[in-house]
């Protein structure tokens, strides 16, 4: 079984799909999906599909739902194993979809992600930023990107790309500290006109156009993040992106050594 969520929804057995097309169908699979070889209670279906106020047909168009699901994996496995009531099984709180470990991107990718955040914790920089590019490799644009999240699969969602943000940020302090400031300034350029009011990342940025000989355009991107913070937020950076910028200004030596930047 090939399971992906690290962009559009892909469910395969022997490699066939067995992906609903309708949308609320969908929604249930992907929800069982995030949650392998665990129930998904009837209730937590119900406020995905439906919200606050399912309506009074709510179990019964969910049973349809999950024999749809059911139907469409016995067609992708040819009829024979997996048997699809064994795989989404029916419980008496709600439903379970089991399968096998390292079946899912998502296993890989909180693999790659966790070793990569040791080797980082321990100053393996280069083992760091193999693992933390690897797991950033098996993202395929947004997380469920096809799918119509709804209450749950917002929050799963969010999650996920809050985590994405972070090992991005974390594979590129790694390259920092090994000096590759060169390589990963036009990726900071972006990161930071994307995400003005990460702090980290316009550290991380500053820290790479001083190593680049650029000073004056570093201090310019801290002028610019604080006059956005004042103006937005009411707020003064925080104290590392200070320590940054006095740093840079007082030309600190430590700049240009491979020290971290920071991180979430």
């Amino acid at each position: 079984m090939d399971i992906r969520l690290l962009g559009p929804l892909c469910a395969e057995v022997n490699g066939r799909s067995f992906v609903p097309s309708a949308a609320k169908p969908r929604k249930v699979l992907a929800l069982l999906l995030l949650n392998p070889n665990k129930v998904v209670s009837t209730h937590a279906f119900q406020k995905e599909l439906w919200g606050e106020h399912p309506p009074r047909s709510a179990l019964t168009t969910l049973q349809t739902y999950i024999l749809q699901v059911r139907k469409l994996l016995t067609q992708a496995a040819g009829g024979a194993e997996p048997d699809a009531k064994q795989v989404l099984t029916t419980c008496p709180t709600g439903y379970m979809f089991r399968m096998e470990p390292d079946c899912r991107d998502l296993d890989a990718y909180r693999r790659f992600t966790e070793e990569g955040e040791a080797a980082l914790q321990a100053g393996h920089d280069k083992r760091a930023s193999e693992l933390l590019s690897g797991a950033l490799c098996l993202w395929q644009g947004e997380a469920l990107v096809d799918v119509q999240a709804g209450p749950l699969l917002e929050t799963e969602v969010l999650r996920l790309e809050n985590s994405r943000a972070t090992v991005l940020e974390q594979r590129i302090e790694a390259d920092l500290r090994q000096g590759f400031h060169h390589r990963v300034l036009s990726e900071l350029a972006a990161l930071t006109a994307e995400h003005a009011f990460n702090e980290n990342v316009r550290a991380q940025y500053m820290v790479a156009l001083y190593r680049c000989g650029r000073r004056h355009e570093a201090l310019s991107i801290y002028q610019k993040g604080r006059q956005l913070l004042i103006d937005e937020l009411g707020l003064e950076p925080c104290t590392e992106l200070r320590a940054v910028q006095q740093a840079i200004l007082a030309s600190d030596p430590g700049l240009d050594s491979a020290v971290r930047v920071g991180s979430r």
